[in-house]
């Protein structure tokens, strides 16, 4: 997350523990953790059970498409949908340039990345467990550069790409466990100070490193997809300002004096993470380019401009500063020589990486200043040695995303199938092409598990998509390969069916059912196709078997059910009353909520009392 509002995200990393304690075995009962060397050992095996319990548990929710689907679901019913194309079409094009596949390396047991911007106007996004990127347009409109989003974006796919989430609240759930048995043993607090100091140990442990590994994340996947590298320090800048001089939601405003306090906030303080990204920049730059009292650009320690206060309802000279620096330090990082810069030409310079820094030197005539800084700083290249040590570094990075391919290529059977699982939801969710790029990586991996079925599940990809030729010949190798496998045909009749070929579907359900006449989806596929077809009495029959394999199948047509069996018809009629009726209580509740809410964001009428006095005084 961009930013932890109030303390309160701390501290339901803490509830989310209390709320999962069913997730692990209870702690040991104090008789049994009296012994002060027993109640540390069982406590720190406790806490590694939690961890291991936590984190598997997590990893897995974050590798269901079918979950992924539900984060945007959640966050459209909480915060809606942004009807503004712009914001959408920018967050839509930072997004695409940040995915390809030279920019990151997904890991093997991670969902391909999606996102949304929702209708909320506070500034701020998120990355859910499962890579989904929820986008305020609150953060699109106040971040006033696209280089600032990217920035933010990459550094919430790097939570995604890193496992963040499911490792911070693995960690929440050992200390939490830890910490618990350990009372027991010793009793040297109540439980109420356990919860805070577990909600501390999880903002200030396990969730600060996180964001600060986030933010370093987030400034290399922007400068790989070619974003000024200066947009995470101009993000930062921007967002002090606005929560300075702009913000009105109670939810957004921090009182400086929190940054005396022993607070919960689990994100670094702005203006150093400001500071910390210039470094980055800095670094970038084989360290020629630095930004002096956030607002004078420097080559080599001297100031070539400054950033210019351009806004009209706060200062942004820190931010035109960074933008300004970013483009000079990428072409710093780009160009090996002076010359490669181009300032030796006659006539104004342009420069399509910097054209914000051309338009400054154009318009301020600093042109050969320009050119006899850059001249002199490569020429104490040699002798500073920051080219050789910035190759390096990025030597050390290229390694480690060819270590991170190797490793999705050497995934294991468990990951190929879920890869091959998700390929089939993101089918199922009409999206071709996450669902060509999770089979595709399946059938890449070195542990892939069955073959045959991959190829039927990669033709029906290719069959959503509306690639019919290249489908069908697919799922005609898994059938031949593996004519077993009741899916391979199952597959290939979905392929027919999407085509419009409803014979052929048919037939290949016929297929399926000969291959295993006890599995219940072959009899559900072909009871569906021949109601398509006007067969209801082939339909029932197939119905009938459905019902008889797998009795708690709820895809039966009520019209078939109440014929198969009133018993269980009547049951789902009144579940789905019930369910209705508890829908129902829930929308008041949430109506009422949101009342509530509104009315406490409402600005009080009410004058300050000393300021009331006075006027009552005057008045008189």
């Amino acid at each position: 997350m961009l930013k932890s509002w109030k303390r309160k995200l701390a501290r339901a990393a803490a509830s989310a523990v209390f709320a999962c304690a069913a997730i692990v075995a209870a702690p040991l009962p104090a008789e049994a953790a009296s012994g002060t060397g027993w109640g540390i050992a069982a406590s720190a095996l406790s806490g590694f059970i939690a961890y291991k319990s936590g984190l598997s548990m997590m990893l897995d929710i974050g590798n269901n498409a079918r979950y992924q689907q539900q984060s945007l679901w959640q966050d459209k019913k909480a915060n809606g949908t942004d009807g503004n194309a712009r914001d959408v079409a920018i967050v839509d094009g930072v997004m695409t340039r940040l995915t390809q596949p030279d920019v990151f390396v997904l890991p093997a047991d991670a969902l391909p990345f999606s996102w949304h911007v929702n209708d909320s106007a506070l500034f701020n996004a998120a990355c859910y467990p499962t890579d989904y990127i929820s986008v305020n347009r609150g953060l699109v409109r106040i971040l006033g550069h696209e280089a600032e989003i990217a920035a933010v974006l990459g550094h919430e796919m790097t939570h995604g790409i890193e496992h963040h989430s499911a490792e911070v609240y693995a960690k929440t759930m050992a200390a939490y466990y830890g910490l618990s048995l350990l009372n027991m043993a010793t009793g040297v607090m109540d439980w109420q100070q356990l919860q805070k100091l577990t909600a501390y140990s999880s903002a200030k442990l396990f969730t600060l490193p996180t964001e600060y590994a986030a933010d370093a994340g987030g400034f290399s996947l922007a400068a790989r997809a070619g974003f000024n590298p200066g947009g995470g320090a101009a993000a930062m800048a921007r967002m002090t300002a606005y929560l300075k001089d702009e913000s009105r939601d109670f939810r957004e405003y921090q009182d400086p004096k929190e940054k005396t306090d022993v607070n919960y906030n689990d994100h670094p303080d702005t203006e150093l993470r400001e500071a910390r990204l210039m470094k980055m920049l800095t670094d970038y730059s084989a360290c020629h380019v630095t930004v002096a009292d956030r607002k004078d650009v420097c080559i080599d320690g001297t100031r070539l401009l400054s950033g210019a206060f351009t806004a009209e309802t706060y200062d942004d000279t820190a931010e035109n500063a960074y933008l300004l620096a970013g483009e000079l330090g990428r072409l710093f990082h780009d160009c090996r020589t002076a010359e490669a810069w181009g300032l030796g030409a006659a006539g104004d310079w342009e420069n399509a990486k910097a054209p914000l820094l051309a338009a400054a030197v154009r318009q301020q005539g600093l042109k050969d200043t320009l050119r006899t800084l850059v001249t002199a700083a490569y020429a104490g290249e040699e002798k500073s040695g920051a080219r050789k040590k910035l190759d390096a570094a990025e030597a050390k990075e290229r390694q480690a995303l060819a270590k991170a391919y190797d490793a999705v290529l050497a995934a294991n059977a468990k990951q190929a199938k879920r890869m091959r699982m998700n390929s089939d939801i993101y089918s199922d969710l009409g999206d071709s092409r996450k669902a060509l790029a999770m089979i595709d990586r399946a059938l890449a991996a070195k542990g892939l598990d069955d073959h045959a079925e991959s190829l039927g599940i990669r033709g029906r990809a290719l069959a959503v998509a509306g690639d019919f030729d290249g489908a069908l010949s697919a799922a005609d190798a898994a059938c031949t390969e593996d004519p077993k496998n009741v899916y391979n045909f199952l597959n290939r009749a979905d392929i027919y069916w999407m085509k419009g070929d409803l014979a052929a579907a048919i037939a290949d359900a016929a297929q399926a059912v000969a291959a295993d006449e006890k599995n219940a989806d072959g009899y559900l596929m072909r009871a569906i196709l021949t109601d398509e077809a006007g067969d209801c009495d082939g339909a029932l029959a197939d119905y009938q078997k459905v019902h008889e394999l797998a009795p708690a199948f709820e895809r039966i047509p009520d019209e078939y059910l109440k014929d198969i069996d009133a018993k269980a018809y009547d049951a789902r009629v009144k579940k789905r009353e019930e369910a209705a009726k508890a829908a129902a209580e829930e929308k008041k509740k949430a109506a009422e909520a949101r009342k509530t809410d509104e009315q406490q964001q409402q600005p009080s009428t009410e004058k300050p009392q000393k300021e009331q006095k006075t006027t009552e005084k005057n008045e008189k």
